[in-house]
């Protein structure tokens, strides 16, 4: 992983990431915080303030939260259930399949961790075919990547 991985994430890399992927459109949402697309479905988009996610010390509404799909219950529970991340949920969101981050908070994950939140919630919305294409060619790259690292005598 090359140094910029492995720094905080910033909400920048939110959008440069999200836009990093194929097919991908936004659109404006309420208040025109953007909604990204894949297929007309969203994956990742940044929330209004809402009665659901509030403060738990003083009841404000979170300003800066950012919903990112998931691609089943248990990768939702997965990051919502460790302590060690940000990622959280609120019940209006049950039996829905994202996490929600603050986006205050997302300097406590790699910019790394990130862009593969930002792959698994494309992955969860692209069509089958976008999917295994996307798939097939980052399989490619990184073949060539340790291929060519390996011709160098660089190990992973």
């Amino acid at each position: 992983m090359d140094g910029d991985g492995e720094r905080a994430a910033r909400i920048d890399d939110v959008h440069e990431l999200a836009m990093a992927m194929p097919h991908v459109s936004v659109v404006d949402g309420s208040s025109d915080n953007p909604v990204y697309q894949v297929g007309r479905k969203s994956f990742i988009f940044f929330r209004n303030p809402r009665p659901d996610a509030v403060d738990p010390d003083t009841g404000e509404r979170y300003p800066d939260v950012i919903v990112f799909w998931v691609e089943s219950e248990a990768d939702k529970l997965a990051l919502v259930q460790d302590t060690s991340t940000p990622f959280f949920t609120t019940p209006h969101f049950d039996g829905h399949l994202s996490v929600l981050l603050r986006a205050s908070r997302i300097g406590e994950i790699s910019r790394q961790e990130l862009a593969e939140i930002v792959q698994d919630a494309w992955l969860s919305r692209a069509s089958p075919r976008r999917a295994q294409a996307w798939r097939t060619n980052v399989d490619k790259q990184a073949w060539h990547t340790n291929a060519d690292n390996a011709d160098k005598g660089v190990s992973r």
